[in-house]
């Protein structure tokens, strides 16, 4: 798929992979919508990026995804790429009753968002010649991290869903892709850390875009990303691996 000439929306991109992935079609000459909560990281971008379209939007709410899809359709209705980036971590313990607020946080926020943001634009991108979803899972969809089992589910059921939405998709021009992270270096899962802007270390941010718009470039709809190949082939093994020292 050509990373120019492209109009994209991308959700949650104040940080971490979304803004790596604003900042790679930007150059390349796209244009490039980006939402996210923290306004003040919306303007620093916009200032930062002529010509970056920014939009303030929490997508766990559901009237706010529908405004946000009505306002882009109307507003950039030549917009042809969707990517549902916007995710959030949270650790949880299932031996004793569970926080019920952090689970449906994290279920509306990495799974129900991006489904309904994907019907939502369906109709409008199935219009169009070039098109594309692309959804953002994890490797941890393929082998779970048990201390954080609901984000793990989650990103489990961003793996079915995308299978499932390419084959309704297959006689349309709208490509369907899953990335699939490794553990980045990203403020991701900074809930368990008791400093809020510590990043938890893993692959460069630069490394995993190289990979992933080669990826997207190449059209390979399902792109498990550096270890994430592993976790990806050796499900089974590698869950006992991860998960023997917790």
């Amino acid at each position: 798929m050509k990373i120019g000439g492209n109009t994209i929306l991308i959700t949650g991109a104040t940080s971490g992979i979304g803004l790596a992935f604003a900042e790679e079609f930007y150059k390349a000459g796209s244009k490039v919508i980006v939402c996210g909560r923290r306004e003040d990281r919306l303007k620093q971008l916009g200032e930062k990026y002529p010509g970056m379209i920014t939009k303030i939007c929490d997508v766990s709410v559901t009237d706010q995804r529908k405004e946000l899809a009505a306002w882009v359709i109307k507003e950039y209705p030549e917009t042809n790429i969707i990517m549902n980036n916007a995710g959030i971590q949270l650790t949880c313990d299932m031996t004793q009753e569970v926080d019920l607020d952090r689970v449906y946080a994290e279920v509306d926020t990495n799974l129900i968002a991006p489904l309904h943001i994907a019907s939502l634009f369906a109709p409008h991108l199935k219009t169009k010649q070039d098109a594309a979803i692309i959804n953002i899972s994890s490797g941890l969809a393929f082998v779970p991290l048990a201390f954080m089992p609901v984000y793990c589910a989650t990103k489990a059921a961003i793996h079915s869903l995308t299978l499932s939405l390419r084959h309704q998709l297959r006689d349309t021009s709208v490509k369907v892709f899953e990335i699939a992270p490794p553990s980045t270096d990203t403020e991701l899962g900074h809930d368990r850390r008791p400093d809020k802007t510590q990043t938890h270390g893993g692959l460069p941010i630069s490394e995993f875009i190289t990979e992933a718009m080669e990826a997207i470039k190449n059209d390979t709809l399902e792109a498990p990303i550096a270890h994430s190949k592993v976790l990806h082939a050796k499900r089974e093994e590698m869950f006992e691996q991860m998960n023997s020292r917790f």
